[in-house]
């Protein structure tokens, strides 16, 4: 670990606050950071305080001046090369994402490799942030729409994907004219100064203004409602919980700002009667086990054909009894569970099987604490299969951990039903061998999801799609597609080449 460490720019107290290529050094509390793997502290953090931000908002607002005025495709290269210097990093930033979030450590490599990918991504993208061009209705006029750089993101991210979410959104917005102010989770301080120390030298070797790319570690108590209220911020990308979503969205709505909301999902498999069984068998205990479920994009329902639900069921239970049996340590190969964030998120996973338990339902497999009794910290469950009903309170919930909750339907129909049947919307899938019931899933009248998928889970999106939910998932986009015109001003032209002075609508205005 010391050898990652020193390889990712680690040191045992860090600062809080980069401006890019420079650190501040920062005057706010301590934060240490401690693994979830076994309990033990990492390194620590000089959090920022509100003068570090202060400084930090100056040099992000001079930099964007200068930002702005760089062709897109310059800025593209420098997004390159940082793809590039991730892809050295790649296997050191990974373990740390390991360690310090706790997922497996392939899942780990997977996060860095998200990062690398929407590098590239936004690279081709900087050379097609594309206008349209269209028709006046005016003799010797031109219309176009054109898009413009919008100013400051600012940027909340939460400890499930602690860096490659940053990416999603930092590498999409450098290439459009923007700057970034990174205010990662409290939980996940390194991933985040790792992440600046890889991409310093690519900064200074570009002659990149600092504070194009900005960072700041710091508490809520020091910097939340105050930063989102910040009208010098014109964007805030949020990824968390619906409920400090709907508090933080308010905030900046009362002051006319934008927001980009990735909030909770509640993610439902479809398992036909035509069903290739194995393949959904295997997709739903990724999508509900991986990242110990502490995904957006976990699977937390199955819906099972009623002719099929017993098959499913006792594969699902071996399936799990096989998994139970590679629960431990995220960075030893033969892991596929690791632990959850912190004892509060087992005490979540708990106490939600003790409430399915009251409102009528049967835990088929799991739903306990794992390995615990010789530790003095409990972060590791045994993943739970639990047979319930769609419209029991906990199950409408999102609970961030390991729980697959396992409903019976009739028809296709109702199975859609039952999937839309939930507050949140981001991520859902059928697995089917039946044209109709694929395409009845996909129509206006399918899943009311942001994502919506045929015989694949409701995990592991790719960055070429936009990434985002409905309903209390918040609506937001971000990723691939044409993600990118939220980070941008759009603006219609119309040029008059004509020596009259003619009004839209035939309007005459004689004087």
């Amino acid at each position: 670990m010391e050898n990652v460490l020193q390889v990712l720019g680690i040191e045992p107290m860090n600062y809080g606050a980069s401006t890019g290529a420079q650190w501040l050094k920062t005057t706010g509390k301590e934060n240490i950071s401690v693994s979830p793997v076994d309990n033990k502290p990492i390194a620590s953090v000089q959090s920022a305080s509100i003068d570090d931000y202060k400084k930090v908002m100056k040099k992000a607002e001079e930099a964007f001046e200068i930002w702005r005025e760089m062709p897109a495709p310059k800025r593209g290269e420098v997004v390159r090369q940082i793809g590039n210097a991730l892809r050295e990093k790649k296997e050191s930033l990974g373990y740390l994402v390991s360690l310090e979030m706790g997922k497996i450590y392939q899942e780990g490599l997977g996060e860095v490799q998200e990062m690398i990918d929407i590098c590239d991504f936004a690279v081709g993208q900087s050379r097609m942030l594309n206008g349209f061009t269209m028709h006046s209705e005016r003799k010797q006029h031109r219309m176009y729409d054109q898009y413009q750089p919008l100013g400051i993101v600012g940027l909340i991210t939460s400890f499930n994907f602690p860096v490659a979410v940053w990416a999603w959104n930092a590498m999409l917005a450098a290439v459009c004219g923007d700057v970034v102010i990174w205010k990662p989770s409290s939980k996940t301080p390194l991933t985040a100064i790792a992440t600046h120390n890889i991409i310093a030298d690519v900064l200074k070797n570009n002659d990149v203004p600092e504070g194009v790319f900005n960072l700041l570690v710091a508490g809520s108590s020091v910097l939340g409602d105050n930063f989102v209220a910040d009208k010098r911020i014109p964007l805030f990308s949020i990824t968390g919980s619906t409920k400090v979503g709907k508090r933080l969205s308010g905030i900046i709505g009362a002051r006319l700002g934008r927001s980009i909301l990735e909030l909770g999902g509640n993610n439902a498999v479809i398992v036909a009667p035509s069903a290739n069984l194995e393949m959904a068998v295997k997709s739903v205990v990724f999508g509900a086990v991986g990242t110990a479920g502490q995904r957006c994009t976990s699977t937390r329902r199955i819906i099972v054909h009623e002719s099929v639900y017993d098959q499913v069921v006792e594969k699902l239970k071996m399936a799990y009894k096989s998994v139970s049996e590679r629960i431990g340590n995220p960075l030893k190969n033969d892991t596929l569970v690791g632990p959850l964030i912190s004892e509060d998120a087992v005490h979540t996973f708990l106490n939600a099987i003790i409430k399915v338990k009251e409102e009528g339902g049967n835990v088929l497999f799991g739903g306990t604490s794992y390995n615990c009794e010789n530790r003095d910290f409990c972060h590791y469950v045994l993943p739970a299969l639990v047979e319930a009903e769609n419209q029991f309170e906990i199950v409408q919930e999102e609970t961030f951990a390991p729980i697959l909750y396992v409903i019976k339907y009739k028809t296709i129909e109702e199975a859609i039903a039952i999937n839309n049947g939930v507050p949140q919307g981001l991520s859902s899938a059928i697995f089917t061998e039946n044209l109709r019931e694929s395409e009845l899933f996909l129509s206006e009248t399918g899943s009311d999801c942001g994502i919506a998928n045929v015989n694949i889970g409701t995990s592991g999106a790719e960055i070429g799609g936009a990434f985002g939910g409905e309903k209390d998932t918040g609506g937001g986009r971000e990723s691939g597609s044409d993600s990118w015109k939220s980070y941008m001003r759009r603006q219609t032209n119309t040029i008059n080449y004509s020596t009259d002075l003619p009004l839209a609508q035939g309007i005459q205005f004689g004087f």
